[in-house]
């Protein structure tokens, strides 16, 4: 022990780690969030004897975020943010009407970049871009809210966004950004062991789950004139010896701001993996390839646009099944983080072997963030 102790010191001592001595002031704590409510008229197609609900209210609160932050004597931030979800997770099948921790994680920041640790997304989710967001509280890419039902047999990926380890504790490093530049990485353990416990006892035991999972991203910031420009790169690798595979994720985003509009796009792609952080064996041949585009246009407390994502899912023996959907509308901000707007969207699955099915909705929608 009290080699541990002086240790400790001579590392508080160096900058290197916080001790409670060091922070001129508490952490600041502050709580925000949005919830995002919507009244959707529904034209989904019957299946078989089985008819779908033509009107819905849809309440989603994914992200009340409760933020501990202060900056130390030495310079460096450190703090620590809770991420409650208080209804279904989008990306995490069964949790829903429930408030848990989909996110918590401690972090430090200084000169040498930012360290997190704990449950959140990996480096190559934070710097992805994708197409924009321009309806309140959703978009197509990652939907909080889509009314279509999902039959197919590896299921519709709404997203070009890294989920292989999604909100699983993990370790990332984001180095500074030099010249617009900025790398991360990202080390998961294994996938399943996520959020926070009352203590650290026990191990996991191996081979239960995707394990190993690095990320790698890189992405550019930066302007030239009066044109914004924003480009990410990842690439995401776990070993699941389990079910004797090797899954992968590649991703790429791009986007261009001038003026009022925003030009986003996105495409990723996987091996022997499906949703949302399930390994396949590697002679099932899966691959999932999925992209977006859209376009949206800002002025004043207006903003409307156009997207469109497109996720195919492939197999061996000529496996294939493919989902489209298209979002149009937009938004009016009425101030203080309340926005009021207009969700279009239509979806259309088509399965493996020529069956197909799609819905069509329109919703006015009510986002309050504070």
């Amino acid at each position: 022990m009290k080699k541990t102790l002086l240790g400790t010191t001579a590392l508080v001592t160096a900058g290197l780690i916080a001790g409670p001595a060091l922070a001129s002031d508490p952490l600041k704590v502050t709580v925000g969030g949005t919830v995002t409510a919507g009244f959707y008229i529904i034209d989904h197609d019957d299946f078989g004897a089985t008819t779908f609900n033509d009107t819905a209210v849809k309440l989603v609160a994914r992200n009340i975020d409760i933020n501990a932050e202060g900056t130390l004597d030495n310079g460096m931030v450190a703090g620590v943010l809770a991420t409650l979800s208080l209804t279904d997770d989008w990306n995490v099948f069964g949790q829903q009407n429930d408030a848990r921790f989909r996110e918590l994680f401690a972090y430090l920041e200084g000169g040498f970049g930012r360290f997190e640790i704990g449950g959140t997304d990996g480096a190559a989710f934070k710097m992805h871009y994708t197409s924009p967001w321009f309806v309140p509280g959703n978009g197509v890419d990652s939907p909080n809210i889509l009314n279509i039902n999902d039959t197919t047999t590896y299921g519709i990926r709404h997203s070009t966004f890294s989920l292989m380890a999604a909100d699983a504790n993990k370790v990332t490093y984001f180095t500074p950004r030099f010249a617009g530049f900025q790398l991360g990485l990202s080390y998961t353990p294994e996938t399943t062991y996520n959020g926070p416990t009352a203590n650290g006892l026990g191990v996991v035991a191996n081979n239960t789950s995707i394990e190993d999972v690095m990320e790698v991203a890189l992405n550019y910031a930066g302007s030239f004139g009066s044109v914004d420009l924003g480009v990410s790169g990842f690439y995401v690798t776990g070993d699941a010896p389990i079910v004797a595979s090797d899954p992968e994720e590649w991703g790429l985003g791009l986007n261009l701001g001038l003026g009022g509009f925003t030009l986003g796009g996105a495409w990723y792609q996987s091996e022997d993996l499906g949703l949302p952080s399930t390994a396949f064996a590697s002679a099932t041949g899966l691959e999932t390839e999925t992209w977006t585009a859209g376009l949206s246009y800002a002025t004043g407390p207006w903003t409307v646009g156009v997207a469109y994502l497109q996720t195919e899912n492939t197999a061996a023996g000529g496996f294939s099944e493919e989902a489209k959907t298209w979002q149009t509308g937009g938004g009016y901000n009425l101030g203080s983080g309340v926005d009021i707007g207009l969700d279009l969207q239509m979806t259309d699955v088509e399965l493996n072997g020529g069956a197909e099915y799609d819905s069509i909705s329109g919703g006015l929608v009510l986002s309050v963030s504070f």
